[in-house]
């Protein structure tokens, strides 16, 4: 989870729980973006959330695409 932990030592910050009325949701921000917004998949463990998360930021640091599940984006 590498992308997790440089986005956090750059003072960054994930965010993990409820979004109304979404049940789990992930988040990613650096500070000045919205990073990645994921929604929990059906069955999904949390792991798997995380590790689809760190490639979001990956993603991110790539291109400065962002994920955006959530608002449908």
């Amino acid at each position: 989870m590498k992308n997790i932990e440089a986005l956090i030592a750059d003072g960054g910050d994930i965010t993990l729980g409820a979004i109304h009325p979404i049940e789990c949701a992930a988040t990613a921000a650096d500070g000045h973006n919205c990073v990645a917004m994921l929604v929990r998949r059906e069955g999904e463990t949390l792991k798997a959330l995380l590790k689809r998360l760190d490639q979001a930021i990956a993603q991110f640091y790539a291109d400065g695409e962002t994920i955006d599940e959530i608002n449908g984006a």
